[in-house]
């Protein structure tokens, strides 16, 4: 029998799931599942099919972050401008996940650490289970960072915060998480996909087009003047004015029904 790929893809209604599949070394990034990643998540984003996307592990880990061993390895046999330019490629993913015109969903089913972390928070929403635990880890390898979790985590909780993180590479564990903001929800382990794809779910079956132009305000309002925010948003408004799910949602106001949105 065939062994299952380490990055397994699976859709249902209209939900995309990335599962991180190398339980055996807590879901380490593999290049195998950093080329998945690279591959499919564009692929994704293009599907018309494909309303949500949601990351998450197999077994008893989100994801480990970076295999040390085999990132030691590897930089020993590439010059450091080669090494370099090698991981910026990897750390695509990061800027990917942000800028996805879609709604992305890390289930932190366990621990999230270092590149993993960084995965998690580049998602726009995330939900943990009770056991999830949260760690910058760098520190602890004798690591500085990557994969964009400087940015994400100063965003999250605050400059002092994500030094405070990166410094000590202490871990958070979930309901600490969910005090300094860095994950939406916490849930019983057991709950935890049954949560979090009732989330993805509700937002599959909103307006897409306003879900996809919100995220592009709400990016734009995290690096951009006020100025630049305020053109995007009356460009976008009345863009989404103009489409059926608007006047359908209108309507459904009016009647007092649900609306029922079919993404144009």
């Amino acid at each position: 029998m065939d062994a299952l790929p380490e990055l397994i893809e699976t859709t249902e209604d209209g939900i995309a799931t990335l599962t991180f599949n190398r339980p055996e070394r807590m879901n380490a990034l593999s290049t195998p599942i950093m080329q998945g990643l690279l591959d499919g998540l564009p692929r994704l984003a293009g599907d018309p099919a494909v309303k949500v996307v949601v990351l998450t592990g197999a077994g008893r880990a989100f994801c480990a972050g970076g295999d040390v061993k085999d990132m030691a390895q590897g930089s020993q046999q590439r010059s450091a401008a080669e090494a370099t330019a090698h991981l910026r490629s990897r750390m695509e993913v990061s800027r990917i996940l942000h800028e996805l015109p879609k709604p992305t969903i890390a289930m932190i089913n366990g621990p999230a650490a270092g590149a993993g972390l960084a995965l998690a928070l580049a998602c726009d929403l995330r939900v943990a289970g009770a056991s999830a635990r949260l760690v910058t880890a760098f520190a602890r390898v004798g690591f500085s960072g990557d994969f964009g979790g400087s940015f994400f985590l100063t965003r999250l909780a605050g400059t002092a915060k994500a030094r405070e993180l990166y410094f000590t590479g202490r871990a958070v564990e979930a309901n600490e998480a969910l005090s300094l903001g860095l994950v939406n929800r916490v849930v019983a382990d057991e709950d935890l996909a049954t949560v979090t794809m009732e989330l993805a779910r509700s937002l599959a079956h909103g307006p897409s087009i306003a879900l996809s132009l919100m995220k592009r305000n709400l990016n734009c309002a995290e690096s951009g003047s006020l100025a630049e925010l305020l053109d995007m948003e009356a460009a976008h408004q009345v863009q989404t004015g103009r489409t059926e799910d608007h006047r359908e949602a209108a309507k459904a106001f009016v009647e007092k029904l649900a609306p029922i949105f079919s993404g144009r």
